[in-house]
């Protein structure tokens, strides 16, 4: 699904990484594991169209999308969550959800909506809540859900254990 070649990242003049190569194939879970910054998120990001590469190529289902804008992506089936949440605060869990199916026009957003409040069952009864108000753990389920409303073909979680209990 997704083939990152020979991809290098620069804050500034400082080298992050070089040459990474990364291939992740469809119906499967991967992990990047390192050490505090390494890179990680970078990557992710980069994959993403959050972070711009200094060269490489990043490929989604075969085609390159190291040039495409980041909103562009997510309607091409990859959502990403990223680390620290970045939930709509002010609005409801609802509202929130909801704008995750922004891009669908199916007639099943409803339906998607009840399988997210089935694996988060604390957002049904906080859906009318300022998002911002929840609790840590509520808010990464909450991100959860709404990159969920999407009906990725990749979802890229970034730290999503964070603030979660270990059942969940």
């Amino acid at each position: 699904v997704i083939t990152v070649s020979n991809v290098s990242l620069r804050y500034g003049g400082r080298k992050l990484f070089e040459d990474v190569n990364l291939k992740f194939t469809p119906g499967n879970c991967y992990g990047v594991i390192g050490a505090n910054g390494a890179g990680k998120t970078s990557t992710l990001r980069a994959i993403s169209g959050l972070e711009p590469i200094k060269s490489g190529t990043i490929y989604y289902k075969g085609s390159p999308i190291n040039k495409v804008p980041a909103h562009k992506i997510v309607s091409l089936g990859l959502s990403h969550v990223p680390e620290g949440r970045k939930i709509f605060a002010n609005l409801t869990v609802l509202e929130n959800l909801e704008l995750g199916a922004y891009l669908r026009k199916d007639k099943e957003i409803q339906k998607d909506m009840e399988m997210v409040f089935s694996k988060f069952p604390r957002l049904k009864e906080r859906e009318k809540q300022q998002a911002g108000t929840l609790s840590g753990g509520e808010q990464q389920m909450l991100a959860i859900g709404r990159a969920l409303m999407n009906r990725p073909e990749m979802l890229i979680l970034d730290e999503p254990s964070m603030g979660l209990a270990p059942l969940v």
